[in-house]
C-alpha cells in the first residue's frame, strides 16, 4: 500500500531505486549499510546548499569504491530531476528530462523516503533487505 507522498513521487522514487538496483546488481557486495551512508551524504549536501549541485566527489568518508560510485550515480539521477544536469546511460545515450524538474526540497524528501525504506526493509531482512526487497520490486 502506499501513501500520498509515494504516489505524488512514485517517478522520482523509482528513478533512485533503479539507480540503487543497477548498482546493487553490478556490485553485489553493496550493502544496505552502504546505501544509507550514501543517501545521508546526499541530503546533507542538498541541505547545506539547496541552490548548488551537490559535490560531484563524493564526501571523504564515504570511503569504499562501493559508496563512492553509488554517490555519483545516484548524485547523477538527482541532479537531473532538478534539471541541473544532463543524465548518460552507460551507453551514451543522453536521457531527457520531459517532465516538470522538482526542488531541492523535493529530492532531499525523496532521498529521506528512501532511507526509511532501507531502514525498514534491513531490519526485516538483514544486511541486504532492502536491497533484496527493490531489486525484487522495481524495473
Amino acid at each position: 500500500m502506499t501513501n500520498k507522498f509515494e504516489e505524488e513521487y512514485l517517478d522520482v522514487l523509482q528513478n533512485l531505486e533503479i539507480t540503487i538496483v543497477y548498482n546493487y546488481e553490478n556490485y553485489p557486495d553493496l550493502t544496505d549499510w552502504n546505501v544509507d551512508r550514501v543517501l545521508e551524504a546526499l541530503v546533507r549536501a542538498y541541505q547545506r546548499s539547496p541552490t548548488k549541485p551537490a559535490a560531484e566527489e563524493p564526501p571523504s568518508h564515504l570511503t569504499s569504491l562501493l559508496e563512492q560510485n553509488l554517490y555519483r550515480k545516484v548524485r547523477a539521477v538527482c541532479e537531473w530531476r532538478l534539471d541541473r544536469a544532463t543524465l548518460i546511460d552507460e551507453s551514451s545515450q543522453i536521457f531527457v528530462l520531459d517532465m516538470s524538474p522538482i526542488t531541492p526540497e523535493e529530492i532531499i524528501a525523496c532521498l529521506k523516503r528512501i532511507r526509511q525504506s532501507v531502514k525498514f526493509w534491513s531490519k526485516e531482512g538483514g544486511r541486504r533487505g532492502y536491497l533484496e526487497f527493490i531489486k525484487k520490486n522495481v524495473k
